[in-house]
């Protein structure tokens, strides 16, 4: 259990001699036993805390969980490794709260590392993995379990599947919220045939009957009508998820680029201004708003709009992004 934080202890390897060195070493080797019989009798000595700590770890990564939790949790304030072990430690004793807690705290202190970060998501995933089992085993006959399982297969891109899993679980529970919205959204990405699209429609204002200021569905309204050559219709629907959200930035943007097609330029480039104030890094919205300037004759301001899009668009210089060369990686593309 504990190979990976043998992996990171080799960096913290002090320059001590005698037991606690060859103790140290035992354990970065993975010699537990020796490193167990080193540090114990180093650790005789109140005053090395490099044996105490490397001693519990040999403790916890031999499978002594409950010997070694006292001294990994009172050394874990200021130690990462007794942290991370103590974690590990708690969880393999089904203690997820004691494990989460200690967690938060070395998160709090420690935000930006790796190790801490990563040992949080797999908590994460474990305790969802659990509860899911859980839920599947205990409740089988929950709309729930049926709205879990579309959201799976949505993850998963299997988004036919995932439409059959809430067309189930709005069958048991018509009235939930969200279910008719989730279930529209998963049509649209399965595909967009006209019949498709229609279904996705009748989804979004079933959804619409139980929650009237849904902004979301209004939206998703306008872009069906926008695909299906219903202008009028979708300018309808996008303004409506403006009235209901004002900070929906891409309804400002679907909503400008409807504005700069009817040549209603100050409309348009007073909604994209807007949108780009709100998310200055949304490529899309500088994009709308460098066309809305442009079509409106207004050059500089367009120019000064394309010039921040390519500094938007230039690939970020470094060695994680060198490395994303070697590999072939593209940049994502832009959200429409």
């Amino acid at each position: 259990m504990m190979l990976a934080i043998s992996g990171i202890a080799c960096a913290l390897l002090l320059a001590q001699g005698g037991l606690t060195e060859q103790g140290i070493r035992a354990f970065n080797e993975g010699r537990y036993s020796v490193a167990l019989a080193k540090l114990a009798e180093a650790a005789k000595d109140s005053s090395d805390k490099q044996a105490r700590l490397f001693l519990a770890l040999s403790q916890a990564a031999t499978g002594s969980c409950t010997t070694a939790l006292p001294a990994l949790s009172a050394l874990a304030k200021d130690e990462q490794l007794a942290g991370i072990a103590a974690v590990k430690c708690y969880s393999a004793g089904g203690d997820e709260t004691k494990a989460f807690t200690l967690l938060d705290e070395m998160n709090a202190r420690w935000p930006n590392d790796a190790d801490v970060l990563y040992l949080k998501a797999r908590l994460h995933m474990k305790a969802f993995n659990d509860t899911t089992l859980a839920m599947f085993q205990r409740t089988p006959a929950s709309y729930r379990v049926h709205e879990l399982s579309a959201e799976i297969f949505e993850v998963q891109s299997r988004y036919d599947e995932a439409v059959g899993e809430y067309q189930k679980a709005i069958e048991m529970n018509p009235q939930a919220p969200d279910l008719h919205f989730r279930l529209g959204r998963a049509i649209l990405l399965a595909g967009h045939n006209p019949d498709q699209l229609a279904k996705a429609a009748t989804a979004f204002l079933d959804e619409l009957k139980l929650n009237p200021e849904d902004g979301a569905c209004e939206f998703q309204l306008g872009q069906i009508a926008q695909v299906s050559g219903q202008k009028p219709d979708a300018k309808t629907h996008f303004e409506k998820a403006l009235a209901l959200s004002p900070q929906f930035v891409q309804a400002m943007i679907a909503l400008g680029k409807l504005e700069t097609s009817d040549k209603q330029y100050d409309q348009a480039i007073g909604l994209l201004t807007k949108a780009v104030d709100l998310q200055p890094s949304n490529e899309t919205a500088h994009y709308a708003l460098q066309m809305a300037y442009r079509d409106a004759g207004q050059m500089d301001k367009a120019k000064e709009q394309k010039a921040i899009l390519d500094k938007l668009q230039k690939p970020p210089e470094g060695e994680f992004s060198d490395f994303l060369k070697k590999l072939g990686e593209k940049p994502p593309p832009a959200q429409e």
